[in-house]
């Protein structure tokens, strides 16, 4: 199975390659300008006018390979690359809004709650109903399963958007939430080949993840390919609609599998990030007082004066630990 990965991670970051020097230059053509926030980090302000909206080359390199490499039962595929568009969707209204009315905020946050909420119920239902998946949580290292019954449904709306917001959140420095992603999306590929191996006698379930294990191979080298262009100082930036399609395609790597408990271990800078936002507006709301210097916590440490490819390097650092910390819980 490995080699399934490979030729999925080679194509998609090959694609994603090609795709940099087209879609750049049109997104400029396009005015698909970044707008920075004025109350954002003053370095940032030299970012204003760089091309944003660059998801679309890491959701085309993604969905090619995966209609390139796909063979067998596409449930499962289908319902990822559907639920990877349907977030890129979402972010992309909110980016062209953003673009449209020249401001740093695009859709209003009900209207994305909203379109958030309609695509975490539709993956929740799928696996809840689902005879392989089912209502049954792997409990990582413990080696036991957790039947949350009927609650499994809001739970895993829960979780989907925690880690489209987590995912989105972290999108703020070059290079940031693609290089984390990246290694996420390389551990759930390497997860699948495990429970490939163990799906012996249930051949549709096992064929199904054959192909989620392309998705995650499509996704990880599309995010590698997109590193050449959004490494620092970024050519293009990811815009809502590379991180929220981003977020909805880790989240349903995750569930397939019934692996969503091992989220917070991987993702662990993405929950880092929602945990800072939400520290940081709970404090000033009861206290008038600040937790950080600014939220999410990236924007913290490049106050504290540290160089943006520095905090990179190391969310990377500790994301790779977590993920191989994650392998060994199977």
């Amino acid at each position: 199975m490995h080699d399934t990965l490979i030729y999925s991670i080679l194509l998609s970051f090959g694609v994603s390659l090609l795709l940099g020097p087209l879609a750049i230059p049109l997104l400029k053509r396009l005015k698909f300008r970044q707008m920075v926030r004025d109350d954002g980090p003053q370095t940032h302000l030299s970012k204003a006018g760089t091309p944003t909206m660059g998801g679309v080359i890491i959701l085309l390199a993604a969905v090619l390979t995966c209609l390139v490499l796909f063979s067998g039962p596409v449930e499962y595929l289908l319902l990822a690359v559907l639920i990877m568009l349907g977030y890129g969707l979402v972010g992309f209204l909110d980016d062209f809004i953003k673009v449209l009315r020249r401001r740093s905020m695009g859709l209003r946050a009900y209207q994305k709650i909203i379109g958030q909420l309609g695509l975490a119920v539709v993956v929740a239902l799928f696996a809840y109903n689902d005879p392989n998946i089912g209502s049954k949580l792997i409990v990582p290292f413990a080696g036991v399963e957790w039947d949350l019954g009927v609650w499994y449904v809001p739970f895993t709306v829960f979780a989907v958007l925690g880690v489209v917001n987590g995912v989105n959140l972290t999108d703020g420095l070059d290079g940031l939430a693609s290089g984390v992603t990246l290694l996420n999306a390389l551990t759930f590929g390497l997860l699948y080949i495990v429970f490939i191996g163990n799906a012996a006698g249930r051949t549709l379930y096992a064929d199904n993840l054959k192909n989620m294990l392309v998705f995650a191979g499509a996704v990880t080298g599309a995010c590698l390919g997109f590193l050449r262009y959004n490494t620092y100082p970024a050519r293009v930036f990811m815009g809502d609609t590379g991180a929220l399609a981003l977020g909805g395609a880790l989240a349903v790597m995750a569930i397939m599998v019934r692996m969503t408990l091992i989220i917070p271990l991987i993702g662990l800078m993405f929950v880092l990030s929602v945990v800072s936002v939400v520290l940081q507006v709970g404090s000033y709301k009861l206290r008038k007082k600040r937790v950080f210097k600014m939220a999410p916590l990236h924007h913290h440490y490049e106050l504290k004066g540290n160089p943006e490819t520095k905090v990179v390097a190391i969310y990377m650092i500790v994301t790779a630990i977590t993920c191989l910390i994650a392998l060994l819980s199977v």
